[in-house]
């Protein structure tokens, strides 16, 4: 657990072009990518316990976090 968020464009810096374009282009995407954006401050913000949460929430946000990765991630790699 690093308290740090794990954004996008961190997660795939060599996507930075295709994540920008396909947030304008597809509209699944965009709605998986602002998603992950919310899930991603949720988990920071439990893990920095500005919003503590018990151990099993914050276990099925990151859960939930890395299901929208994985999602972003095959439609990154479809499109690059």
């Amino acid at each position: 657990m690093s308290h740090v968020p794990h954004e996008l464009s961190d997660d795939f810096p060599e996507a930075a072009e295709t994540i920008a374009r396909l947030k304008q282009e597809n509209a699944h995407f965009a709605r998986l990518a602002e998603e992950y954006h919310e899930v991603n401050r949720q988990v920071h913000r439990a893990e920095t316990d500005v919003e503590p949460t018990d151990d099993f929430t914050q276990q099925e946000l990151r859960k939930r976090r890395m299901a929208l990765k994985d999602q972003i991630a095959a439609m990154l790699n479809e499109n690059a």
